[in-house]
């Protein structure tokens, strides 16, 4: 029997792989938003407010439960990879799970992060969980 957990925070996520049966390994894709060279005058002005634009995948990561303390830590690392301008404004998530004994390898991971990467680029992203910087989940749509 398959128990359902209610994602209200990036938090809960956290909790829940780290109960996971099977071991788990946390993928992240961080994305951030650029305006396409074709926007009209109103696309601009609202992407000056912060609002609109296109999703674009800056970096990507993996990580196992334990490796993670909270999302404040997941920000914190990320800020030390971030480039000048161009700060993420969504993290896309996705748990890959293993066996109870030993977590999915690195390869693995690599191959389904790079798999989420096009996701983001491509806009097929339903897939995965993306959270704000505040570590709270947003329904894209």
């Amino acid at each position: 029997m398959q128990v359902k957990t209610e994602i209200n925070s990036f938090d809960d996520l956290l909790r829940a792989a780290r109960s996971h049966r099977e071991r788990q390994r946390l993928l992240f894709v961080f994305a951030g938003a650029e305006l396409p060279d074709e926007a009209t005058r109103e696309q601009r002005e609202r992407f000056a407010q912060g609002e609109g634009g296109v999703l674009v995948p800056l970096m990507c990561v993996d990580k196992l439960p334990e490796e993670l303390e909270s999302f404040d830590a997941l920000v914190r690392e990320s800020q030390q990879f971030e480039q000048p301008g161009q700060p993420w404004r969504l993290v896309f998530t996705a748990a890959l799970s293993g066996t109870a004994a030993h977590a999915p390898s690195d390869d693995d991971a690599d191959k389904v992060l790079r798999r989420m990467v096009e996701a983001v680029k491509t806009g097929a992203f339903s897939a995965y969980l993306p959270f704000n910087r505040d570590g709270q989940p947003v329904r894209l749509g």
